[in-house]
């Protein structure tokens, strides 16, 4: 029976991870191995696949790819389970439970009963806490499931869909921001991150702390984001990033805009790339949780009278 294979093109789709990275592993690690297709390009199997799944998602959550590589699928998955359970000893008492029951709405495909669950939600616990209390907890655990094999990627989908249409309707429920009303912050994120649920989340912890916001969505590129903040008298510049992106890139993109933009304009960074951790450029501000984003706006209005 023929083995059934993707192409490094598809992999690069299914799993978030790029090819430049996808040849890196493999000449740094040995894996993935792919096999050559009749015309001579990279072939990858359903398994090697299904790993590289579970090894981006345990990267996403601030593990080092150089530790993943190596280990086998059942090694990831128990250190996923370890990972989740530490962060689930964090959450506050009694938020399990309810985190649990959102996610079997998901697993059931009750969209209806989740989006009003999360309407719910949103409306005890207001804005703010929404996204800190309730909404990170749950991306991780919906990912976690994903990783494990208990979600399909039309699951996962669904819940970024009803989560982004809950957290824009609790935007659009929020008093309109005045117009001397600062800092004014430009949201996106940068060429090749694609992923913009953390950029959005971030967004509604900005407004909610009546600072005015500017997104531009997804993918923009260095010098468009020079532009905007000019043309929009922007204060801060907010970028979100997952690990899709290569580090390197990741590091170089940021040096170029803080160049490129204002002294005046600060420049925050944010998510769940290990790159950030690293300070990855001087005149940049990094951020490893969206809890900081309040402190960091108070900090600008003290220093801003």
């Amino acid at each position: 029976m023929k083995l059934q294979t993707l192409s490094i093109t598809a992999v690069e789709r299914e799993t978030g991870l790029s090819k430049e990275t996808l040849r890196v592993w493999e000449r740094r690690y040995g894996f993935p191995a792919p096999v050559r297709d009749s015309l001579g390009e990279r072939a990858y199997s359903l398994p090697q696949i299904e790993k590289l799944r579970v090894v981006k998602r345990l990267m996403d959550a601030g593990h080092r790819p150089g530790r993943l590589v190596p280990m086998s699928v059942d090694e990831l998955l128990r250190l996923g389970e370890q990972s989740g359970d530490a962060r689930r000893a964090q959450d506050g008492p009694g938020s399990g439970a309810e985190l649990q029951s959102l996610l079997e709405l998901l697993r059931g495909h009750e969209v209806g009963q989740l989006r009003a669950e999360l309407r719910q939600a949103l409306v005890r616990l207001g804005l703010g806490a929404f996204v800190t209390e309730l909404m990170a907890p749950l991306n991780a655990m919906v990912g976690e499931a994903w990783m494990r094999g208990q979600l399909e990627i039309f699951q996962e989908h669904l819940y970024t869909e009803t989560a982004q249409a809950v957290l824009r309707a609790g935007m659009h429920s929020l008093p309109e921001a005045l117009a001397q009303q600062r800092p004014r912050v430009l949201l996106s994120t940068l060429s090749g991150e694609p992923h913009g649920l953390g950029l959005l989340m971030a967004e509604a912890l900005i407004a909610a702390e009546g600072a005015q916001c500017f997104s531009l969505g997804t993918q923009t590129p260095v010098w468009d984001l020079v532009l905007a903040a000019q043309a929009l008298r922007a204060d801060v510049v907010a970028l979100s990033f997952t690990s899709c992106m290569n580090p390197n890139k990741v590091v170089e993109a940021l040096a170029e805009l803080r160049a490129k933009l204002a002294p005046t304009i600060e420049l925050w960074v944010g998510g769940s790339a290990p790159v950030l951790q690293r300070r990855p450029s001087p005149g940049v501000t990094a951020m490893t949780s969206l809890i900081e984003l309040p402190d960091a706006l108070r900090q600008w209005r003290r220093a801003h009278p």
